[in-house]
């Protein structure tokens, strides 16, 4: 499994970025290609303006396909406006992980 953590911090019109994120995982959500392989999690931190994104997928040509529909460019270029340059994305390859929790 491969997988981003997208790291920003947001203090602006909390109602946009609701729209915008519900938009995208009601997207994500539709796409019959993606169910069982490819997942998104957006959370906000405890404390303070943090937002962090997970996403995980199973293997490169997933990712490709997400990254060639047209909402995810639109996404995209909200998710910057948001961050307001705070933004940072690291990629992983997961080595391993417990059997826990799969879906909230």
């Amino acid at each position: 499994m491969f997988g981003i953590v997208i790291d920003y911090n947001f203090s602006g019109d909390e109602a946009a970025w609701r729209e915008a994120i519900d938009t995208f995982l009601g997207h994500i959500d539709a796409d019959d290609r993606l169910k069982g392989r490819f997942s998104y999690q957006v959370n906000t931190c405890k404390e303070g303006p943090g937002r962090i994104h997970i996403g995980n997928w199973d293997d490169e040509t997933t990712l490709k396909h997400m990254q060639s529909q047209p909402y995810f460019p639109e996404f995209a270029t909200k998710l910057k406006g948001f961050a307001n340059g705070s933004l940072k994305s690291t990629g992983f390859k997961c080595l391993g992980k417990t059997s826990g929790l799969s879906e909230l």
